[in-house]
């Protein structure tokens, strides 16, 4: 990647939550692992407001307690069981794909950083038909739950050649612009996913209603 233009802007992408338009179905699978612990379902705006991570903190601000090892293995067995069988019926968020297509025709450069496992995110991308948009897709990689901060260390190393301070994440949790600070790299966040725009805004970042919007800003922040 040497010949990556002095001022061309990458996007390093959130997949759920952000291209992936599949609310309902984390919701869904939050509830589920909810009730295996006794705890009332939640809806999508009551989530938004709650969610933080690591998520055992979350299921901490909704049961007053933390979750024990073994509440917390059974909840995420569950939490991923119902959320598999859910995402098939997701679609891309609104406009994600054009957006994508027309930053890679316009010579940006782009790459796709998700919490979801690697081994299911690949097929499951390559199965949306935008696979070929991005340099790299990483997904999590060992145990559940955690910072994106670890991961983005490892994607941008792998992103050989381009560097931080052209680099603008686009994700919707507080948690992408952690990891984006984390690298030296910039972030915009979008409110269509796990957060409230005001929890967004608590991590100091540009806060945005449109994928289109994001990527329109990231141009700006790194010219």
């Amino acid at each position: 990647m040497g010949t990556h233009g002095k001022h061309r802007t990458h996007l390093v992408w959130d997949w759920n939550g952000t291209l992936l338009d599949d609310n309902a179905a984390v919701v869904g699978a939050t509830n589920a692992a909810f009730g295996e612990v006794g705890l009332a379902p939640i809806t999508l705006d009551q989530y938004r407001e709650m969610y933080c991570v690591p998520i055992p903190r979350f299921y901490e601000r909704l049961m007053g307690r933390l979750p024990t090892d073994a509440e917390w293995e059974r909840m995420d067995v569950i939490f991923h069981e119902y959320y598999a069988e859910r995402r098939a019926a997701c679609g891309l968020t609104e406009g994600a794909a054009d957006l994508l297509s027309q930053w890679q025709l316009t010579g940006g450069s782009q790459s796709l950083l998700s919490m979801y496992g690697h081994e299911h995110l690949v097929p499951v991308v390559r199965g949306y038909g935008i696979e070929r948009h991005f340099l790299r897709v990483d997904g999590r990689t060992g145990p559940s739950g955690g910072s994106k901060a670890r991961h983005m260390e490892r994607h941008i190393a792998a992103l050989d050649g381009i560097s931080p301070e052209y680099m603008v994440v686009i994700g919707d949790a507080a948690d992408d612009a952690v990891a984006a600070a984390h690298v030296g790299a910039k972030a915009v966040l979008y409110t269509g996913g796990s957060h409230s725009r005001a929890s967004l805004e608590a991590a100091g970042v540009p806060v945005v209603d449109s994928l289109a919007e994001a990527a329109d800003l990231a141009t700006r922040i790194t010219g």
